[in-house]
């Protein structure tokens, strides 16, 4: 505990600042949802018709896995705090729908009618007695989706809208504890506050008379002076209370989203730490030699987000590899020429999709297969061959985009003739901890991880050279290249700046060594001579 708490104070800023984040996308999310879902729920209960299709399309968007709902989104919304928001929004109407709906619902028809015996229109009767009485189950729901809420918003950091996921994701990545409880417990502490919080808001806006349980209010004694009393009070408890939830909205927005402009330069990376490390390497080189502002959109979630995301104009640049570009996007067959891929990605690229590739970095991080120490001796195993050979008694544990991709599993299937006893898809560094315990015994990993040092893995030979090159390249979009033609000669004095081993080094300095990727770039190009 006293490491976690020493870890927890050492990243206390960046913690603070992903708190903000959650704080403000989970508040907009919420909102909406109980500015939307209320009168949804009160329109199903005046229109009786509407109740099954509404109520319906609700629990059918609460049946959808979240991932999906989030992927579903990107295509139309691109990345960022958007579409994260309006899947929390989706997520969190059911409650608010369904206990508005029945919450009015329940209501004892004696008052209804009493109420009418006193000369009220339909809307005084809403407003003056059923939304009062219903109040407190409404407040129920909103407080359920508030709650949830918090929880669900962590995804957001797979899709680079910030938020405590940045945290929990990453340290799942890198199999550090202590990063995942430092977003974890601050998320369940947000959840906590937000119960308590709306459980007093609810206290001030439920009329006294029917926050006991054992309260009763007799229809024979109603008066209509009570009910005009009760109702007005509630009206500016409802416009007052609106007027802070629109306030609170618009502050949430502005809190979690930068409004770009041509003199912003957003940088993006994908969902492991060597990603995070190059996107900082890009963002630190840009802020100090240029006056350009930088947005960092890293973390996202693999290569098609990171793609489609640069693609769609949400991000400028961000750092591939040269074989990614190569088969998975051009789903071309593998080639081993790294001259050759190059050329042909770079030219490809910047006819097909006005997307230029800079100059390589220098490292080639291809694809690998690592096995235990233990494993080796037992089957006296050295390449991709020898493992083949007895695939069929091993476990494989890789990435659930390795197992699919052309260039990972699905190919060493027809050039190894590699078929595993069983395929578990494991993301990012748990795979690291799979093998580690003996849940696997293969994992995919990248030549240049830096876990592979710390596990005491051995990495085996690629002997029929199936993988194609890896070699790192900024990818600039051609249009942010014509606003700012600098940047070209800025990011190309990165070319040949790393091998292998250097880039090894660097992850191993986030992986083990516990130091924040920004940090660790720009110690690397202060080294190189790039930055002051």
């Amino acid at each position: 505990m006293k490491g976690f708490f020493e870890y927890f104070m050492s990243r206390s800023d960046q913690v603070g600042h992903l708190l903000i984040q959650h704080i403000g996308l989970t508040l907009v999310a919420v909102l909406v949802a109980a500015l939307v879902g209320v009168p949804l729920g009160i329109l199903i209960t005046k229109k009786k018709r509407l109740s099954g299709p509404i109520i319906g399309a609700t629990n059918i968007i609460q049946a959808v896995p979240s991932l999906a709902l989030l992927g579903f989104l990107i295509p139309f919304l691109g990345i960022g705090s958007a579409p994260a928001v309006i899947m929390v929004f989706l997520y969190s109407l059911l409650p608010i729908v369904k206990n508005t709906y029945i919450g009015l619902k329940n209501i004892n028809p004696d008052m209804i009618e009493a109420s009418k015996g006193m000369g009220l229109t339909s809307g005084q009767t809403l407003r003056m007695v059923q939304i009062p009485l219903a109040l407190p189950v409404i407040m129920a729901g909103i407080r359920i989706a508030a709650v949830t809420a918090v929880g669900l918003m962590t995804i957001a950091a797979f899709i680079g809208a910030g938020g405590l996921g940045y945290m929990v994701f990453t340290g799942v990545q890198t199999v550090n504890n202590n990063m995942v409880l430092a977003g974890a417990i601050p998320a369940c502490i947000l959840a906590l506050i937000m119960d308590f919080i709306i459980g007093k808001i609810e206290n001030a806006v439920v009329p006294e008379g029917i926050k006991s349980k054992s309260a009763r209010v007799n229809s024979t004694k109603i008066k209509r002076r009570s009910f005009r009393r009760r109702g007005n009070g509630f009206k500016k408890t409802a416009i007052a209370t609106s007027v802070i939830l629109c306030i609170v909205m618009f502050t949430g927005i502005a809190a979690t989203e930068n409004i770009s402009s041509k003199d912003t330069i957003v940088i993006g990376s994908k969902n492991y730490n060597e990603q995070l490390i190059l996107g900082n390497v890009l963002a630190v080189l840009i802020e100090e030699n240029t006056d350009l502002k930088v947005e960092k959109k890293l973390n996202l979630g693999g290569s098609s987000v990171t793609w489609e995301a640069l693609k769609s104009g949400d991000l400028d640049m961000y750092i591939d590899y040269t074989g990614t570009g190569f088969v998975s996007i051009m789903k071309r067959d593998s080639i081993n020429d790294a001259e050759k891929v190059y050329e042909i990605v770079k030219d490809y690229f910047n006819k097909e999709y006005d997307v230029s590739w800079l100059k390589p970095l220098g490292f080639n991080n291809t694809y690998a297969l690592a096995v235990r120490k233990d494993t080796v001796e037992k089957y006296n195993i050295e390449t991709f061959s020898d493992i083949a050979k007895v695939s069929d008694k091993l476990l494989l544990g890789c990435t659930m985009e390795f197992s699919e991709r052309d260039d990972g599993y699905k190919g060493l299937q027809h050039a190894y003739n590699m078929n595993f006893k069983d395929v578990k898809g494991i993301d990012g560094g748990l795979r690291y901890q799979a093998i580690n315990n003996k849940e696997c015994d293969v994992v995919d990993a990248f030549s240049t991880d830096g876990l592979l040092n710390a596990f005491n893995l051995q990495v085996l030979k690629d002997d029929k050279n199936f993988f194609p090159p890896y070699y790192a390249v900024p990818l600039v979009r051609n249009d942010t290249l014509k606003l700012h033609p600098e940047l070209k000669e800025l990011l190309n004095k990165l070319e040949g700046t790393l091998n292998d081993e250097e880039m090894r080094k660097l992850n191993y300095k986030v992986d083990k060594e516990d130091k924040r990727p920004e940090d660790v770039a720009r110690e690397f190009l202060k080294d190189k001579g790039l930055i002051k």
